[in-house]
């Protein structure tokens, strides 16, 4: 059995976890990482994805993120997104929002660098489509 740590996963809704985990699978800034007791300090900003939290009980438990950042300490991890739910509470229609909002603003952008940002959030919310809604 793996070393639990504490794991806080909150929006700015509300607080969605705050227990003792073995693992939490972010979708971070370089790629998904896994992140274990004892991990050395990293701080990262989140993309829209999914978290996967194994709990110190065994079971697993999984998040939809729409963007925010973590704190990675030895002891602990805290992830601080800008919109969190239970994967089983997500509406197909939510993301499919979010998805026309960022494809306006990627249109409306002012310059190359806005732009750019908007398309990758743009491409980002697609693949969190494609992973969240079965096909």
């Amino acid at each position: 059995m793996a070393e639990a740590f504490q794991f806080e996963l909150v929006s700015p809704e509300r607080l969605l976890v705050s227990e003792q985990v073995e693992s939490v699978v972010i979708p971070g800034a370089e790629g998904e990482m896994t992140v274990m007791a004892n991990h050395s300090p990293v701080m990262t900003t989140v993309n829209p994805g999914v978290v996967t939290v194994k709990t110190a009980a065994g079971a697993t438990e999984r998040f939809v993120v729409f963007g925010g950042f973590a704190d990675i300490l030895p002891t602990g991890c805290t992830l601080l997104a800008e919109s969190a739910m239970l994967m089983a509470d997500v509406e197909p229609g939510d993301i499919a929002k979010r998805i026309e909002k960022a494809r306006e603003d990627a249109a409306n952008a002012h310059d190359d660098h806005a732009r750019t940002k908007a398309e990758q959030f743009l491409h980002q919310l697609t693949t969190l489509e494609g992973a969240v809604i079965p096909g």
